[in-house]
C-alpha cells in the first residue's frame, strides 16, 4: 500500500464533493445550465479519479508501471478538472480565464493516455 496514492486519492473526492455541493447550492442562482453542467463534469472526472488513485494506492504492487499511472492520473485530473472548474465560473470571479482552455484537452489526453497505458498492462498479465 502506498498511502500517499491512498491519501491524494481521498483528497480528490472529499474536494469534488465539496465543489459539487457548493455548485448545486450556493452557485446555481448565479451560473448558467451550461457552466453548471461543466461544473459537474469536473466534479465527476475528479471524483472518479480520486476512486482510482485509492485503488491504486491499495494495489500499488500489483501495477506495473504504477508511479508514471499515478503521476497521469494526478497531473491530467488537476488540469482537465481544475481548468473546467475556473473556467465555469469565470463570471463569479469576474475575472478572464479563457486562456486556461487548452489545459482541458491536455489533461483530457493526458487521462487517456494514461488509462491507455494502464490497460495495456493489465491486458499484458500473466494469470
Amino acid at each position: 500500500m502506498k498511502p500517499t496514492i491512498v491519501l491524494i486519492g481521498g483528497i480528490f473526492i472529499l474536494a469534488g464533493i465539496l465543489a459539487g455541493a457548493f455548485g448545486a447550492h450556493t452557485l446555481e442562482n448565479h451560473l448558467s445550465n451550461q457552466q453548471i453542467a461543466s461544473l459537474q463534469t469536473g466534479v465527476q472526472y475528479q471524483i472518479y479519479h480520486g476512486l482510482a488513485l485509492i485503488i491504486i494506492g491499495f494495489n500499488i504492487e500489483k501495477i506495473k508501471n504504477a508511479k508514471i499511472i499515478y503521476w497521469g492520473l494526478l497531473v491530467g485530473t488537476l488540469l482537465f478538472s481544475g481548468s473546467i472548474y475556473f473556467l465555469a465560473l469565470d463570471d463569479i470571479f469576474e475575472s478572464n480565464f479563457g486562456f486556461l482552455w487548452p489545459l482541458t484537452p491536455i489533461g483530457g489526453s493526458l487521462l487517456i493516455f494514461t488509462w491507455s497505458l494502464f490497460v495495456i498492462q493489465f491486458i499484458k498479465l500473466k494469470y
